[in-house]
């Protein structure tokens, strides 16, 4: 359904943090025009634990409304509360986002039959594409592939980000999900490699510094044409890297802030970049060709 490089784009805010709407609606016409495949609402990159859930849906709406079909929308309504993540979820529903993105509990350390019926109680209760969203290093706690094969058989659970970064779990959830179950990365340092094992993508934090490049290296990719793949990488690898020296989304932010694209807002607990972090991140964006 979804394929290639799926940006999980920022929010923009002003310093106050309240929501910038011409930055915003800036940002989905410059990733129509650099060929972005599909760009992921109000993710984790998005500043969603920041996010109420009156703001959340609005949010969600602008970016509907805005790419009026340009582009497909990805909405992120994941939860660690099942009711607030099917609440969020029908809410992207009623305002026609094209799928869902919905993280695993975070926190409360679910079992994984716990993971199992949360995701179940949502794809029952709205009718619209799911997506798992596996990223133990935050959420702690990690959605085994065996769970994945459970929710697979779910008709509206349609793929998983795969965000461990742990290459051998494409051969195991290709195996137990089978082909048309789409996988996607969410480490933007193994994306490649995934998809010329198979995956069908990413859903990438760099695509929001470099989205015509890693469009280009995702076609690549997917096709198979490993050589051209590594090319297109490797200008990519530092901001792979460099755009996590802090916890994401500061140093994207403060990136794509230093393009001019958006005002230097964020939201507390998150903090705007540190002064001994930003060569660093400034120097990755030269060699991607971002400066």
């Amino acid at each position: 359904m979804f394929h290639g490089s799926m940006v999980a784009l920022v929010t923009p805010m002003r310093e106050d943090g309240s929501l910038d709407e011409e930055s915003l609606r800036g940002l989905i016409d410059w990733h129509i025009e650099q060929g972005t495949d599909a760009i992921v609402a109000v993710g984790t990159t998005g500043e969603c634990p920041t996010l109420d859930e009156q703001e959340h849906c609005r949010v969600i709406r602008l970016f509907v409304e805005y790419a009026a079909g340009r582009i497909s929308i990805i909405a992120g309504t994941g939860a660690n509360s099942t009711t607030e993540a099917t609440t969020l979820t029908r809410c992207a529903k009623e305002v026609g986002a094209n799928a869902c993105l919905l993280v695993t509990p975070y926190y409360n350390k679910p079992t994984q039959e716990g993971l199992y019926l949360h995701h179940k109680a949502v794809a029952e209760a709205v009718d619209i594409p799911q997506i798992l969203y596996n990223v133990p290093g935050r959420t702690a706690c990690d959605m085994l592939p065996e769970t994945v094969a459970r929710l697979a058989e779910i008709g509206n659970i349609v793929g998983i980000k795969e965000a461990t970064g742990e290459l051998e779990r494409v051969s195991q959830l290709r195996e137990l999900c089978g082909p048309d179950f789409a996988i996607y990365s969410g480490d933007d340092a193994t994306c490649r490699e995934l998809m010329l094992l198979g995956g069908d993508g990413v859903i990438s934090v760099t695509a929001n510094v470099a989205p015509a490049q890693m469009h280009r290296m995702c076609a690549a990719a997917i096709a198979g044409d490993r050589a051209e793949a590594e090319r297109l990488d490797q200008p990519l690898a530092a901001l792979h890297r460099d755009l996590f020296v802090e916890a994401n989304p500061i140093p994207v932010k403060w990136a794509v802030a230093e393009m001019g694209r958006i005002p230097t807002g964020i939201r507390l607990p998150l903090t705007w970049l540190s002064e001994g972090a930003r060569e660093t991140v400034r120097q990755a964006m030269v060699q991607a060709g971002a400066l």
